[in-house]
């Protein structure tokens, strides 16, 4: 499937998609928001994915929402359309543009992204989504909103609270500052920070390719339990656990992983099924 805002390449195991709007600093438009949606679902009817890397091209990883997209919205808010209607549409609006970045937490596949030079507003929101960060020496990140005159919608003050300590998401929710590299190496909102673009790459990708040399049944669990340990009590957690082993314990990667070890060679395990049937909106 062709994209405008954005390309996806799957090889040894792993879905790269890139944002291929570098002349626009990578700009969330419109169409932005359903081909997130749609090159997700794409990936999750692609078996051979195991997981997945999020990059840009370009100076900015991105610039975030764009505004003029919009600037429809604004026009039908100050319109004879019934007032409570508008708005009602609105939070509809809101809810779809959230499910945009739903999509990277509810993916089966772990989702690596490397951010470099901005990653404002928006950008915020999708990172805050992913399971692990990595950024430039020139990286900063920003959400962007407050300095707009409203509140992030997306997914930042929702997730971000559960990776960095709150006082200062609080801070830079209210101030809308810049936080560079080596701040947000220091709260651990990035695993590691690199010198330029390609070193970053290169390195991300290796880590990719060590995930996906694991059980691709076992990666999955532990997304799983890792994202619904963060919303739950310990006590509920474990419960889950039990009830995922149960069904999940006894499979033919256990056996393979056994067998490779003894044999001393690399394991070789069978791709997850993809979905029979896939709920997303029609593009």
């Amino acid at each position: 499937m062709a994209y405008q805002t954005m390309s996806l390449t799957v090889e040894n195991h792993i879905a790269h998609i890139q944002l291929n709007r570098p002349d626009q600093y990578n700009s969330m438009i419109m169409e932005f928001w359903q081909e997130m949606i749609d090159i997700f679902a794409e990936i999750e009817q692609t078996p051979e994915a195991r997981v997945v890397v999020i990059s840009s091209m370009g100076k900015h990883f991105t610039a975030g929402l764009d505004l003029t997209a919009f600037a429809g919205i604004a026009e039908e808010m100050n319109s004879d359309l019934d007032g409570a209607r508008v708005r009602e549409r609105f939070k509809n609006t809101v809810l779809e543009m959230q499910e945009s970045f739903n999509v990277i937490e509810k993916c089966r596949l772990p989702v690596l992204i490397a951010t470099q030079g901005g990653c404002i507003g928006g950008g915020v929101d999708m990172i805050s989504a992913c399971d692990m960060r990595y950024c430039t020496e020139d990286a900063f990140f920003c959400i962007q909103e407050i300095n707009i005159g409203m509140t992030a919608d997306v997914g930042t003050l929702q997730r971000l609270p559960h990776l960095i300590p709150s006082g200062i998401v609080r801070e830079l929710a209210y101030t809308g500052r810049r936080m560079f590299a080596d701040e947000v190496k220091e709260y651990g909102l990035v695993n590691q920070v690199f010198e330029n673009a390609e070193a970053m790459l290169e390195a991300v990708m290796k880590i990719a390719t060590e995930i996906a040399s694991k059980s691709p049944l076992a990666v999955y669990g532990t997304k799983e339990m890792i994202n619904y340990t963060r919303d739950h009590s310990v006590d509920d957690a474990l419960k889950y656990m039990a009830v995922w082993q149960s069904g999940m314990f006894l499979s033919r990667d256990l056996l393979e992983a056994a067998s490779a070890n003894q044999a001393k060679r690399m394991p070789e395990f069978d791709n997850i099924l993809a979905p029979k049937k896939m709920v997303r909106r029609s593009p």
